[in-house]
């Protein structure tokens, strides 16, 4: 393992702002997820439905990812590319978050889901005008190979805290203090709203780019090409399909994305499932004391996480990125199966044993795969004299959040497939709880595996990072962080 540079290392300090940013990307993709369960549990929403409208906003971050990352690389402003957008981002998305639950009351059922549609586009919007800057800039505050899985270490831990506290977003709406369910989910909008609009602004106030404006001028034998003569609009739609297919030709960033849609499909695809076999398997349908095993259970995956993550990064640091993807991921398909033996109601504790397990997933993931990222942008600046850390990360979480529009959608049509009815309450059909469980248990174990194999093609070690940090220097030069 080589020696990081003093000058490469990232101040603790601004590792956790960065962090702080990562607390706020999850908690507004943890709330706009769970709250949406009190469509169906409240307001008697067709699961199917809700299911379709928590994934239909999710799908039009096909085009506004991407072109959010666009505009980030190419923004040119005193403050930098990407932190006027973080600034703005994060106040928009609180504001939105709020309002999607100030709705009238006693409307059609139609007019719930045409609201929350509609709502969740403009929420989505806000949201990737936030996330996808704030990505791309943790991909450029160190060259270090690393350095930089330290960092994303760093923030995988101080965003964590969110999943601590969402596992108990349904306990709070189901207060006594609270006239029902659905002023339960409105109160804690606002908050978690409020939140994210103070925290959120932070990374664009304290952090640096490393490229504010743009990467200095190359000095080898291979100059950049020319730039493309005729602005305005249909200039900048050439320059943006352009970019958008030079990165998806990126066959690491492929496999990296292939990888990153199977852990994190598999496990949202079986999230609402975990609750409902809690509740309707485990406690009989006892939703009060189901949701207070849950938040158990996942405070516990949670808390858990913490622990996984400095062991991830450590065990990368010393045999590499991908070894440290095959452990973390492998521990959490032992863990996913091992549900099938602890969810039981003859002893509802054991639920607690498979959530250490289960964190090695997603603790080991994004710790590893924005770190991975990172080098695979390096490599494309080789090939194309190009910074593009908006249009990987942008891409990157679109696969993120694709993954979450279909597993939300499927989850809904996988729930009715079981069989299961709401309103027969504790009295699910056995082979109903049968297949739910099996889907709980097996399907993440499933597409982790998948994953894994996909990982095992990924051709970027420290030795090849390393030999391309050298091309980039020698060509460009060191490149100094803003003022």
């Amino acid at each position: 393992m080589s020696e990081t540079a003093p000058e490469d290392r990232i101040p603790f300090v601004l590792k956790l702002v960065y962090g702080i940013g990562a607390f706020v990307n999850n908690t507004l993709a943890a709330a706009i997820g769970e709250l949406l369960k009190v469509l169906n549990l409240a307001m008697g929403i067709d699961p199917a439905i809700v299911g379709w409208i928590g994934a239909l906003p999710r799908l039009t971050d096909a085009l506004t990812d991407p072109l959010m990352g666009y505009i980030s690389d190419h923004t040119r402003s005193r403050w930098g590319r990407r932190r006027p957008w973080i600034f703005g981002g994060a106040i928009a998305a609180g504001a939105l978050l709020i309002a999607l639950w100030m709705f009238p009351r006693d409307m059609p059922d139609m007019f719930y889901v045409v609201w929350f549609v509609a709502g969740s586009m403009l929420f989505y919007l806000a949201y990737t005008v936030f996330a996808t800057p704030w990505v791309a800039l943790g991909y450029e505050l160190t060259p270090d190979y690393h350095e930089r899985t330290r960092l994303m270490g760093t923030q995988n831990f101080i965003g964590q805290l969110a999943y601590v506290v969402s596992p108990w977003f349904m306990w709070v709406t189901t207060l006594k203090v609270f006239k029902d369910q659905v002023m339960g989910a409105a109160s804690l909008a606002l908050v978690i709203g409020l939140a994210v609009m103070f925290l959120g602004v932070l990374p664009a106030i304290f952090l640096r780019e490393r490229f504010a404006t743009a990467i200095p001028e190359e000095a080898d034998e291979a100059p950049p090409p020319p730039a493309r003569e005729g602005p305005g609009i249909g200039a900048a739609i050439v320059d943006f399909l352009m970019g958008l297919l030079k990165t998806l030709a990126s066959v690491p960033f492929l496999l990296l994305s292939t990888a990153t849609f199977l852990v994190f499909n598999g496990f949202i695809l079986i999230s609402a499932f975990q609750y409902y076999v809690i509740v309707y398997y485990v406690c009989g349908g006892d939703q009060d004391l189901g949701a207070t095993y849950a938040g158990y259970s996942g405070s516990v995956g949670a808390v858990s996480t913490f622990i996984v993550i400095p062991i991830v990064t450590f065990l990368s640091t010393q045999v590499g990125k991908k070894t440290a993807f095959y452990v973390s991921i492998g521990v959490s398909v032992i863990g996913y199966s091992l549900k099938w033996i602890c969810y039981t109601p003859d002893n509802p504790w054991l639920i607690l044993l498979p959530a250490p397990l289960m964190a090695f997933g997603l603790g080991g993931l994004f710790t590893l795969m924005p770190s991975m990222i990172a080098d695979v942008v390096d490599v494309d600046e080789v090939q194309t004299h190009e910074r593009r850390e908006g249009m990987y990360g942008s891409i990157f979480w679109w696969v993120v959040k694709l993954g979450m529009a279909v597993a939300i959608a499927g989850g809904g049509y996988l729930l009715n497939a079981t069989g299961f009815d709401v309103a027969l309450e504790g009295a699910q059909a056995p082979e109903t709880l049968t297949w739910m469980r099996a889907f709980d248990a097996f399907v993440p174990a499933a597409t982790s595996i998948i994953a894994i194999l996909a990982i095992a093609l990924y051709p970027i070690t420290e030795g090849t990072a390393e030999v391309t940090r050298s091309l980039l220097e020698k060509r460009r030069g060191k490149v100094d962080v803003e003022g």
